[in-house]
Parts: structure tokens; sequence; C-alpha cells
């Protein structure tokens, strides 16, 4: 690690969308190039359309395998064997596939070890459903091929504002009933974790939202908070994680209230992304936090609607590099620690054994001096 560069796997994403624009704007800074090795995982052929098609300079060099990388160039591994068919700013299978193929690929080289981080491309979510995709996005996906029996959590991550999700991908309807105790103090636990191992703060202080509005204003707008949230909240307050609330979200964020916040813990989706994304605007990143690969992506989706016009803000996608690159690193200086601890000097010899520990001492009986 020490001898190279952090190599940076970027999947292609959605052939008919922004990818490949914001990827090439990205590294046409040389900076960026001195600061990580790219390996994109996609299409040679797709790659020279869009170039050609926004009539940009972006040079590339292709590679075989990910061991095969160079230093200072972007690489690209032909992920996809097949003929590609760009139909820019449309919806199509055939993008989805396109889009599955890169994924596989680079999920099979990082179990082997061939690079550091991952960054994602945005997908479309309809069109890379399959025998081999049924999942709501990219954050289920990794953890189902490399979660290793840990569960994901979706952060987003701006200068100003971090937010966690209870619930993601799920319809509205469906959201109260997958707001538990057990999944609230789970997110909150690997929130907690990350926010100290990834982001490097020694003490993260977290808000949890409500689910209802008005906090449920003690049970007269719903019981949630009553009986599931403050709950989760005692627990885990008692289990050392520094959490406080729940607080109404339109007044917690109205007023400005996150800025006492390391990160905040939302309830369901669009509670947490909407005014995250009005705070962070074209800086945000999506983490997946809780999983042994460090994975991040751009804030954004496909954006069919400027696809192929030269008109995309390649922002996101350059903070999601940095913010990959930042977390691997941060990793490894919170681990280093860990991995070889000082043995004990000295062992006190003692009977650790329940009956012993627990028992209660017997007194002394008294003398016939003592009683008399």
């Amino acid at each position: 690690m020490e001898n190279r560069k952090i190599r940076v796997a970027i999947t292609h994403g959605d052939t008919n969308g922004i990818g490949y624009e914001v990827i090439f704007k990205t590294f046409a800074e040389q900076a960026m190039l001195e600061l990580c090795t790219p390996i994109i995982y996609g299409s040679p052929k797709v790659a020279a359309y869009h170039r050609n098609a926004l009539g940009i300079q972006a040079n590339f060099t292709i590679i075989n395998s990910a061991e095969d990388a160079v230093d200072g160039k972007v690489n690209i591994i032909a992920a996809v064997d097949e003929e590609v068919k760009v139909e820019l700013g449309q919806s199509t299978k055939e993008a989805g596939r396109a889009a599955l193929k890169a994924l596989e690929k680079a999920v099979a080289d990082y179990k082997a070890g061939l690079f550091d981080v991952l960054v994602t491309a945005p997908i479309n979510k309809n069109n890379i459903q399959g025998d081999s995709f049924h999942f709501p996005g990219h954050t289920e996906y990794i953890q189902d091929r490399l979660g290793e029996d840990k569960h994901a959590l979706m952060i987003l991550a701006g200068e100003q504002l971090r937010v966690a999700l209870v619930t993601t991908h799920l319809p509205i309807k469906d959201v109260a009933a997958a707001i538990t105790k057990e999944a609230i103090m789970e997110k909150a636990t690997i929130f907690n974790e990350s926010l100290k191992r990834d982001f490097n703060i020694s003490a993260p202080r977290i808000a949890v939202l409500s689910l209802n509005p008005h906090a449920g204003d003690q049970g007269v707008i719903g019981s949630e908070e009553e009986t599931i949230i403050k709950p989760a909240i005692e627990e885990l307050s008692d289990n050392g994680v520094c959490v406080f609330g729940p607080f109404p979200a339109d007044g917690f964020f109205g007023h400005g209230a996150y800025r006492a916040f390391d990160g905040v813990l939302a309830m369901y989706h669009d509670q947490g992304l909407a005014p995250f994304k009005t705070i962070v605007a074209d800086e945000g990143v999506n983490i997946t936090a809780g999983l042994p690969i460090v994975r991040t992506s751009p804030d954004h989706g496909t954006a069919y609607d400027i696809a192929g016009k030269n008109a995309a803000d390649p922002t996101s996608m350059r903070l999601a590099i940095f913010r990959a690159i930042d977390i691997f690193r941060n990793r490894m200086a919170y681990d280093e620690p860990l991995q070889n601890p000082l043995p004990k000097l000295y062992h006190e010899k003692r009977d650790e054994s329940e009956k012993v520990r627990f028992a209660v001492p017997k007194q002394k009986p008294k003398s016939t001096e003592e009683q008399a």
C-alpha cells in the first residue's frame, strides 16, 4: 500500500446517462491522477462514444485486469463484452444490463483484492432489474454480495450535514411497520461507529428524528415516538451512544438545529434526503457504511435530461472519490492501534467463578467474651 497510490474502482453506471461525462470531467484535472489510480469498469467503445458525443478531450488506457492498472492514467476494463447500443437520455434494458455487468465485475475484483475503494456511477433502478439484480439499489445489492452477515447503512454526507436512514428504499405505506426499536438501535450503532471510524469524530453526537408530525404530540398524532423511538434512544444512551431526540423534522431542519450534531438519523428516505439535498445542494456524497468495502457514489441520478449535452456538473463525483479515499485512510488509522494491543504487564490472581464472586461472606461467630 505504501508503494502505490490508492486504487479507485469506478463502475460506469447507466450507459445512457451522465456517468462517463462526470468521470471524464473529474479526471480532466491532473491533480486527480496524482491522488489516486482510477480503474473504470465499463466499455472502451461506450466510453469513446460518450467522449465523441460530448466533444471533450479524454484519454484512457485499456487494460485486461485491475492488476495491470497504470498510475497516472485513466484505466478502463472491458467489463461488458458485447456491443452496447447507446441511446442517450433513454432508459433501456440494454443500458441496465451493461450497468450490472460492470458492477458484477467490480464486486468480483474486490473479493480478489485488486482495488481499494469502490465508487459507483448512477444506475436506473428499473432497467437494471433482472435475475441477477432484484434490489432497490446499489446499497442493498452490495450488502447482499459483500456484507459478510453485516448490515449496511446509507449515509448522505456533506460539509454541513450527515444524514443516515433507518429505512431506505421503501414505499411510504410500509415505513411505519419497519420502524422498530431493534432497527433504530442497529442503525444508530452502525452510524456511531462510522462517524468514529470513517469520519474521525471521537465522540459523535447523533440527533434522532421522530416519525410523526410534531413528534407525535405525546400520542395524539401517533404512538411510535413513545413506544418505539424513545425506548431505543434510552437504551442506546445506556450503551454509550450519544443520541438525542426524537426531534420533529420540520423544526429541526428549519431552525438549523442540525448544526449542533455530527449526524442525523432519519426514519425514512425523503425525511432525511429532501432537507439534505436542499442544504448541501450538489456537494453531497452517498456512502455505504457498516460493510468491509469502502463504497461511495455521487448524490445524483442518471440525469437523462442532460445526457450527452456536456452540461453535467462533476462536483459530486469528484467529492465521492475524495470521500472514499478519506474513509479508506481513516479506517487504516483507526484500525492500526487495535491490531496489536499491548499485553498486560501483570495478571491478578483471583477466582473469577460465579460462585465466589457472588457469594455472601459468612460472619465469624462471636466468642463468649464478645457475647458478654
